[in-house]
């Protein structure tokens, strides 16, 4: 895409502009942004809640800057920022409005992104095969891997080839298995030469044009690099499928931006309670297939466990010693011309594979873990279990790091104690659901830390220290003006917030309860299912006996 487009706001422009003030007025650490101009009506507009920038900290090392609104001309030109929680679930990084198709445009959006990430650059971006996207992704994020979205590559290419695809329906699916199958580069172009020469295509540009961006969407030259995903399915699951489509008005944006949010946080409650109060069934007697049930949540563990169970039928061969260094050739009965080498250096406990799986998902695969198990490793290495795919992904506050560069700014140190005080909060729900008994506990506990609260509060407020300021809308806040904007909330405004707060606890106590009940109502179901079979079993034994 080349040239620039210039959209505006529309009807529901003030709407929304509305909207991010008063998120950002009810909560600081809620960040919004316009670009350009004085009226906002034809200036982008980025956004990002308190929760996804926590939710960045955790998972911000694998990217996707989702723009399918705008490619495919949506009434509104919406684009998102995206990546996978601990459970592989989509989670929210921010949100943008491009009203100004440009290359000054993305260059603005992803450094004002960074910048309400404290900086932090992600390990790999996945985005549209755009060339505004490219050149802004270069130069705010130099050391960043830029991926092209498969599925985007496969759609234009049904586009330019679409009488190649109609006179020879066969080509898509070889096409794609080309793409998709080639476990190594020599495979890929051996298959991609062949598919060329199989159609007459050898002259084809677009091909061509493919071919030589192939370093930057073929998973064969990716898989070096970290992106996140635990299964081989691209693009499945965008966090605003459902939500957000070509009939979707700027009026009603807000309203299904909120449903989505909401929607994926109760799947993510969900996944997490299910990882902590369910067990689940173990298929080996390794003591590393039950420290991996321990480690990672449920749907991890299920991925590492189908890797853990091939094994057993992909033995490991040693092919060269040289001393700390050993390589082994891993390969599935029968299928010897897909074999994959693995290193494995016994001094350093350092093991690489061909495959490379686990520099693309954090998961070992099955020929490393085929190598540890000939070398009777009976648990995994503590460098090969990413913290982001475990069950405590979230544990430790994170923007503690960042505190002592907020000490001048009182509106900033406010964001950290939010959030630190949030995440604590959502911790102390989750355990206090667990049962009757600690449910109880943990609701004196509020009552009493309420009534300490209300003490302290009464006492007056504390005065914040001076400094400046940008907010998400640009303009500077100095703490010496309107009788010091550090106590800018008046007592009324402290009990709303108080009330909202306790509002959403008593919320989140009721939803765990639901969660609860529903996994009694299982157990207690698979319990008489269990005593129903022991009868049978009994009876069986009886009549043999008989």
């Amino acid at each position: 895409m080349s040239g620039s487009r210039q959209r505006t706001l529309g009807g529901g422009g003030q709407q929304i502009l509305d909207y991010l003030k008063r998120m950002h007025a009810e909560n600081p650490a809620f960040f919004y942004a316009v670009q350009g101009d004085n009226d906002h009506s034809g200036g982008n507009i980025f956004w990002v809640d308190a929760t996804s920038r926590m939710n960045y900290s955790y998972f911000g090392d694998a990217v996707i800057f989702d723009t399918t609104s705008r490619t495919n001309r949506y009434r509104v030109p919406f684009a998102s920022f995206t990546g996978f929680n601990h459970h592989g679930q989509p989670v929210l990084f921010g949100c943008a409005l491009i009203l100004n198709d440009s290359e000054s445009s993305f260059i603005w959006l992803f450094e004002t992104w960074l910048n309400a990430m404290s900086g932090r650059r992600p390990v790999s971006i996945t985005s549209d095969p755009d060339q505004l996207i490219q050149v802004a992704v270069a130069q705010v994020l130099p050391e960043t891997r830029h991926r092209f979205c498969k599925l985007a590559m496969f759609r234009e290419t049904q586009e330019k080839l679409s009488h190649l695809y109609q006179s020879h329906p066969i080509f898509e699916t070889e096409f794609r298995k080309c793409i998709d199958e080639s476990e190594t580069i020599d495979e890929f172009e051996s298959c991609w030469q062949s598919l060329l020469e199989r159609y007459y295509v050898m002259g084809n540009e677009w091909l061509q044009t493919m071919h030589n961006a192939r370093q930057q969407w073929v998973p064969v030259f990716m898989r070096d690099t970290f992106f996140g995903e635990v299964s081989r399915t691209e693009g499945v699951n965008s966090f605003f499928d459902g939500f957000v489509n070509a009939f979707t008005t700027m009026q009603m944006l807000i309203k299904q931006y909120e449903k989505a949010i909401a929607s994926w946080h109760d799947l993510e409650l969900k996944a997490d309670y299910e990882t902590t109060n369910t067990t689940p069934v173990l298929k080996t007697p390794s003591p590393m297939e039950k420290q991996a049930a321990n480690l990672y949540t449920r749907r991890i563990f299920m991925k590492f466990q189908e890797e853990l169970v091939e094994t057993l039928a992909n033995p490991a061969t040693k092919i060269d010693d040289s001393g700390t260094i050993t390589t082994y050739r891993v390969a599935k009965f029968g299928e010897d011309h897909k074999a994959h080498t693995v290193t494995f250096n016994t001094f350093e406990m350092k093991v690489s594979c061909s495959c490379q799986m686990f520099e693309y998902s954090g998961i070992v695969c099955r020929h490393i873990l085929a190598v540890f198990r000939a070398k009777n490793l009976l648990t995994l290495p503590s460098q090969y279990i990413l913290k982001r795919w475990t069950r405590n992904a979230k544990s430790g506050a994170v923007l503690d790091e960042h505190a002592s560069e907020m000490t001048n700014s009182s509106r900033e140190s406010l964001t950290v104690r939010y959030n630190n005080l949030r995440q604590e909060a959502i911790k102390y729900v989750e355990e206090g659901a667990k049962s009757i008994h600690i449910y109880n506990v943990a609701m004196d506990a509020l009552k009493d830390a309420a009534k300490k609260i209300a003490v302290v509060k009464n006492q007056g407020p504390v005065p914040a220290k001076s400094g400046t300021l940008v907010n998400g809308g640009g303009q500077e806040l100095h703490p010496n003006e309107e009788n010091q904007a550090a106590t800018y909330q008046s007592s009324d405004e402290k009990e709303r917030k108080i009330r909202e707060l306790t509002a959403e606890l008593e919320s989140t106590n009721q939803r765990c309860e639901v969660y609860r009940a529903n996994l009694l109502a299982v157990l207690k179901d698979m319990e008489e299912q269990k005593l129903k079979l022991s009868v049978k079993v009994q009876n069986a034994r009886l009549s043999l006996k008989e």
